[in-house]
């Protein structure tokens, strides 16, 4: 028998008495748990509890994969918790009777099965995986400010033992195929042609369910959680503030309260949840997903194929630019004027996929994607001409001179300048609408987003092919006009000015770090700028505070460390000495950060954000946020600088830069660009 094909799951029984009951929701590229397919889930359920087939194996039918998770939209139309309560409960129910059938269930999980994709195969008595790239599952609710709430943070201990539940569902981690086998979430890892069989199999033979680890089970016990906690908590201490992201802590208390056992930790489940999915840091953490969501869907408008990419300077940006070209399927060739000026490049390439990939098989397939190119043979048939070398108008404009001329004619020429206006280094070009800007961020590995940055004369062509390409690799394309530091250099300037400023007043640079940390930042500016290096921070500190007519800290102190060749992380010294890839900070105790600084240093920042929103740098609010938190890591909690200012209160943050301004100088002046954000819904 079948439903009909306009609902989201469809029943076949076969010849054996095996329901197989798909899951293939209309309209959507991927399956998600919204009320509506828990409804449905819920009649069938009721269905095969009345008339008991032999078997139930749940499968999609979506070539993307198993299931994303709940359907984030609904998490934002709740008004209080109670509803929160009300929702959770009732997807509770559903996996309780599923997990209740008197047959034997099985999930097919092929691709992906995350959030409550991986819950619902929770609740199923066994779980097949299907052997492939794209294999993946995990409980990424924390990353949402959340925890897992369909039975997850019960049935995943169950089921792998707390050691591996708790690092998935504190961390939001996926696992691939393989270590889900071993941790306990899968009982069978299959090739795909495998899979029905073996479904089959399961059904017909039930073996008896993996138990997690003997120690896990013991772990588990009343008397051993208080021992265990102690170690969680200093694990998610050392990550994330609990004022900040209550999520982790609340994951914690749940096993620690009830270890994972009885109808009791469900009820807790679904109260404690409800309380997170109405708190300001789900509801902003929410607001960021979407807004990522947002930058991905700009990568939709142009055709371009985009396979062969040549990179211009093998510096520690343009080598990690084109690792990470090399990483996402494109072929490089990268160059620089001798050879050993790309061979280190090389190698930290090589360093980092073996590091990343754990495979030195992989690994040295990867590499053969990079190819140093001293004579720029890779220039005529590259699709993307990426240059990367030194802030310097005049050393840009020669190498244009020389590489534009053997460019193919559907290429497009792209600048990773931090700070220069486009318009400075088209004028010699033939064809200036070739060039367009393609700021990546340090670390390239870490940073998602790529500032797409339209000169006057970037033609419409060039930009979506650059939008085209940063998509390409896995990157999230911010579209802005060519302005003095484009957008986050720019707000970032006066953020690490007023650090400098508070070093000068003799405020010691942990204590400055620490004032940014307690608003949630990830690291403090002082920090912040030996990552950056001390070189580029000077260089773009001075083209964009000259542009814009900013008043500028005293110099000397950083202009002796860079004298020393004391650049910060990437020369093993700075601000702070760097051991490690760790910045190593005197131990303290180190004095409260004066009442002002939080201020201070969050307040300038916003204040340009105000001033590109004025300016029409970027064309709206939400993408000022979103360029700032996935371009320098602002507090994603916070939902972006200007979400931040709005709940704040906007009269009351221009009243406190009018303070700011009357006790420190101009400098706080506040922005005429604030009455836009006042009329801004």
């Amino acid at each position: 028998m079948s439903d009909s094909a306009q609902t989201a799951w469809r029943v076949d029984t076969d010849a054996d008495g095996i329901a197989w009951l798909t899951f293939d929701k209309p309209g959507a590229t991927a399956n998600v748990l919204s009320r509506d397919t828990l409804i449905e889930l819920a009649r069938h359920v009721e269905t095969f509890r009345a008339e008991t087939p032999r078997g139930v194996v749940i499968r999609s039918g979506k070539q993307s994969g198993f299931i994303a998770g709940a359907d984030i939209k609904e998490f934002q139309q709740l008004e209080s918790e109670a509803q929160g309560v009300e929702m959770v409960r009732a997807a509770h129910r559903v996996m309780a009777d599923l997990e209740s059938l008197p047959c034997p269930t099985v999930a097919i999980i092929d691709g992906f099965a995350l959030g409550g994709g991986l819950e619902l195969a929770l609740a199923c008595r066994y779980r097949i995986g299907v052997k492939g790239d794209k294999f993946s599952i995990g409980l990424p609710e924390v990353m949402l400010g959340i925890h897992p709430g369909f039975g997850g943070t019960v049935r995943a201990v169950r089921r792998a033992g707390v050691r591996t539940a708790m690092e998935m569902m504190l961390t939001g981690k996926t696992l691939r195929a393989d270590k889900a086998l071993r941790a306990g979430f899968l009982d069978k890892l299959v090739y795909p042609s495998d899979a029905e069989a073996t479904a089959r199999m399961f059904v017909k033979r039930p073996p008896k369910p993996r138990k997690p680890p003997l120690l896990d089970r013991v772990l588990s016990l009343a008397p051993l959680r208080g021992i265990v906690k102690k170690q969680l908590l200093a694990q998610v201490r050392a990550k994330a503030r609990p004022e900040h992201y209550p999520g982790p802590y609340a994951i914690i208390d749940l096993w620690v309260k009830h270890g994972a056992h009885g109808q009791a930790a469900y009820d807790a489940e679904a109260v404690s949840i409800a309380h997170l999915m109405v708190g300001e840091t789900s509801r902003n953490l929410v607001r960021v997903f979407f807004l990522q969501e947002r930058l991905k869907g700009l990568g939709g408008k142009s055709r371009a194929a985009i396979e062969r990419v040549h990179v211009v300077g093998a510096g520690v940006m343009g080598g990690d630019i084109a690792a990470w070209c090399a990483q996402r399927g494109l072929n490089v060739t990268l160059q620089d004027r001798e050879l050993k000026f790309i061979q280190p490049a090389i190698q930290r390439a090589r360093e980092g996929f073996e590091k990343r990939l754990r495979n030195a098989g992989k690994a040295a397939e990867l590499m053969t994607r990079i190819t140093p190119d001293v004579g720029g043979e890779g220039v005529p048939g590259a699709d993307v001409i990426l240059e990367a070398i030194f802030e310097n108008a005049d050393a840009k404009h020669e190498l244009f001179a020389r590489v534009e001329p053997r460019m193919k004619s559907t290429a497009i020429l792209a600048t990773n300048t931090s700070s220069i206006m486009l318009e400075q280094l088209d004028d010699r070009l033939p064809d200036p609408g070739r060039l367009v800007g393609v700021h990546f961020f340090n670390p390239v590995a870490q940073l998602p987003l790529v500032e797409i940055v339209r000169g006057e004369s970037s033609s419409e062509e060039s930009i979506q092919k650059a939008i085209a390409f940063t998509r390409r690799i896995d990157k999230l394309p911010l579209p802005c006009k060519s302005a003095p530091g484009f957008l986050v250099n720019r707000v970032l300037v006066p953020y690490f000015s007023e650090a400098f400023f508070a070093l000068l007043e003799g405020t010691p640079r942990e204590v400055i770090d620490e004032a940014a940390m307690r608003f949630g930042m990830p690291m403090g500016p002082v920090e912040l700028a030996d990552v950056v290096g001390l070189d580029v921070c000077k260089h773009v500190g001075e083209i964009v505070s000259n542009a814009l007519g900013r008043e500028k800290p005293d110099s000397t102190r950083i202009d002796a460390l860079i004298a020393a060749k004391k650049l910060g992380r990437k020369t093993g010294e700075g601000f702070y000495p760097w051991r490690d890839g760790k910045a190593v900070k005197s131990p303290g105790p180190h004095p409260e950060p004066p009442a002002d600084l939080e201020d201070r240093l969050i307040l300038a920042l916003a204040n340009e954000c105000a001033a590109v929103l004025r300016e029409g740098i970027v064309a709206d609010a939400d993408l000022i946020d979103a360029g700032v938190i996935f371009g320098s890591g602002f507090a994603p909690f916070r939902g972006g600088p200007l979400t931040y200012a709005r709940k704040r209160g906007v009269d009351t943050v221009v009243a406190r830069l009018g303070e700011l301004s009357q006790r420190y100088g101009k400098r706080f002046a506040p922005d005429e660009g604030w009455s836009k954000l006042r009329t801004t819904p």
